[in-house]
């Protein structure tokens, strides 16, 4: 649609209300303002529930892998055969043996916690960037032999131990003595220690070497599971399948969908809704921006008159008054953007000043699982979240714009 210049001239005046018209103007304003916070808004939530899947799926998944391979009972037999197999499937791109336990660790001073005790080889370990990228203090290198172990910084701190320090696993499976059984225990040197971000993993897991953890968990020449790294954890499922044939169906086999499922849907299911929610923002001020157009067309009806009688048709009226309500959409709606994109890209920043300022924790790891605020801003959501605004924001406009263009001249000025 081509507007002409006298057109936006006279739309463009009529948005500058003067003093009779104050409070038309005031609507209008409120219209923008709401357009551009819910606009702003919905970017920012949407941008957040997707750092939250993604930061979520990065550290479970920098963990755990994208499949997981389990002996029915006893452990895993003869596993580097059956990784060497795996290994050959198209799309997989990491295999690691990993033998793991509950335990309870303990430091010098008595203090006490659950652990998770993942053994693995040190070559594998090197491999995982979500434990070599966040290592705080000690060296990955030193994580051999068979009193060596990598902890999460939380655990650390939790029981006072720093690199260096001894840390004593306990095991609930003890030795069967005379006296009955007896849990198992072992001192061991901690060598570094990591921030994955993720506080379950950073207050919970201990690391070990692979051979040591046999030992430990009494595993000779087997591991609790293998775990299958794939170059796209979408597609995963053609791996399981072709694992299933490998094996014969005598393993089993469990995906990171179906391991996570419910926490990953719950994600999605909020987020829909709160987009579905934020969407109502947008809705009512839409519907402020035809209050806003119907108060005005009504309060110019003698300058419609006046322009019809001058010659100005039917189309030109209601162009006009489509420009007037469709720019306060168009700001309102690129404003909401910028605001929006600005706070999201930003949200960590903003997070941290408002924590000093009020001096409380506004993001507790221990509740959100992430130490850190994630924002993922999708390119195309914002796209849509644009495309839906104007579209309401146009929509608005319509029937007030015919209104306008309906209004018979003679009865306008009759009235007046």
């Amino acid at each position: 649609m081509i507007f002409s210049a006298f057109e936006r001239m006279v739309a463009t005046r009529y948005l500058r209300a003067r003093r009779r018209e104050g409070f038309i103007s005031i609507i209008a304003w409120f219209s923008l303002l709401g357009i551009a916070l819910g606009v702003a808004t919905l970017i920012i939530v949407m941008s957040v529930m997707n750092g939250f899947r993604a930061e979520l799926m990065g550290r479970i998944l920098g963990l755990n892998g994208h499949v997981g391979i389990y002996a029915p009972v006893g452990g895993l037999t003869d596993f580097d055969a059956l990784a060497g197999k795996v290994r050959q499937i198209p799309g997989v791109v990491r295999v690691t043996p990993m033998a793991e336990g509950q335990v309870m660790v303990t430091s010098s001073a008595g203090t006490a916690a659950g652990a998770m005790v993942r053994g693995v080889r040190p070559d594998d370990l090197l491999a995982k960037g979500a434990v070599m990228n966040g290592i705080r203090d000690g060296n990955p290198k030193d994580f051999h032999g068979d009193n060596a172990v990598i902890i999460g910084y939380r655990l650390a701190e939790k029981l006072g131990l720093r690199v260096g320090d001894p840390i004593t696993i306990i095991s609930p499976k003890g030795n069967v003595t005379a006296f009955g059984n007896v849990p198992r225990l072992r001192a061991y040197r901690i060598v570094a220690t990591f921030n994955v971000g993720m506080y379950e993993y950073d207050s919970s897991f201990v690391f070990m070497p692979l051979d040591a953890a046999q030992v430990y968990f009494m595993l000779p020449d087997r591991i609790s599971d293998l775990q299958v790294m794939v170059d796209d954890p979408e597609k995963v499922g053609d791996v399981v399948d072709v694992i299933g044939n490998i094996t014969d169906g005598k393993l089993r086999i469990y995906d990171w969908q179906h391991a996570n499922a419910g926490f990953f849907n719950a994600i999605q299911v909020e987020r829909n809704v709160m987009f579905l929610i934020l969407t109502l923002i947008i809705l009512v001020a839409a519907f402020n921006i035809i209050s806003s157009l119907i108060m005005l067309v009504k309060d110019k009806g003698r300058d419609i008159a006046i322009l019809r009688t001058m010659g100005a048709t039917r189309g030109m009226i209601m162009r006009i008054f489509f420009i007037s309500g469709a720019g306060v959409g168009v700001i309102g709606t690129f404003a909401g953007v910028a605001l929006g994109l600005a706070f999201a890209l930003n949200i960590e920043k903003i997070r941290q000043f408002l924590q000093t300022l009020t001096g409380r924790d506004l993001f507790s790891a221990e509740i959100y699982f992430l130490s850190q605020l994630p924002a993922k801003v999708d390119p195309w959501e914002v796209l849509t979240v644009v495309l839906m605004a104007l579209g309401l924001s146009f929509a608005a406009t319509i029937y007030p714009s015919w209104r306008a263009a309906r209004l018979d001249p003679v009865e306008a000025l009759r009235y007046e």
